[in-house]
């Protein structure tokens, strides 16, 4: 089965649009998103073409295929427009021998880690930074943003297709992978 790992689209109907673009092109089964869905947040600017609604409207024809857990700009009133569960502080998948704990990032992170062992993968947003780093035995990874990239990164995702794991900006143009 092949997932798209998205965050981070803070209300942007144009970014939104480009990664349906790409969890088409990819052919990907479910699309998981690490919250962050229609707010923009206090500290960040206006992400290119503003619109929640249509950022829901846009993702609401998706709400079969959506996994997703609550970012920290996610509130209920979000959930009121969303026709997909996004007020889960976050979720587990099983790869294999290990697991994955998916969150937003705010609550959980590599400075307060969540109860998980050696070896098991910490996959949160957040930062709008792309990561793949050993974080003291545990695999920390964070897809960037979609619509409001940092640290000089692009607006971009993350596949899982098994036990591979890859990192393309919105273009589709592979930059980092990881093989659990």
């Amino acid at each position: 089965m092949k997932w798209l790992i998205a965050s981070d689209i803070h209300g942007s109907a144009y970014w939104c649009e480009r990664l349906i673009e790409a969890y088409r092109r990819e052919r990907a089964e479910r699309l998981v998103l690490l919250g962050d869905i229609l707010y923009h947040g206090p500290r960040n600017d206006l992400p290119r073409d503003y619109a929640p609604k249509k950022v829901a409207a846009m993702l609401n024809g998706l709400k079969r295929d959506i996994m997703c857990v609550r970012g920290n700009c996610d509130a209920e009133v979000d959930q009121v427009l969303l026709e997909f569960p996004i007020m889960a502080d976050y979720a587990l998948m099983s790869l294999g021998e290990r697991l994955v704990f998916l969150t937003h990032g705010h609550e959980f992170n590599t400075e307060s880690l969540p109860p998980i062992r050696e070896g098991d993968i910490l996959l949160h947003g957040h930062t709008h930074v792309p990561v793949c780093r050993d974080c003291g035995g545990i695999v920390y990874m964070n897809p960037g943003s979609v619509s409001i990239p940092k640290a000089g990164s692009e607006c971009g995702y993350m596949t899982l297709e098994g036990t591979h794991f890859s990192w393309r900006t919105l273009s589709g143009a592979e930059f980092m992978v990881y093989d659990a």
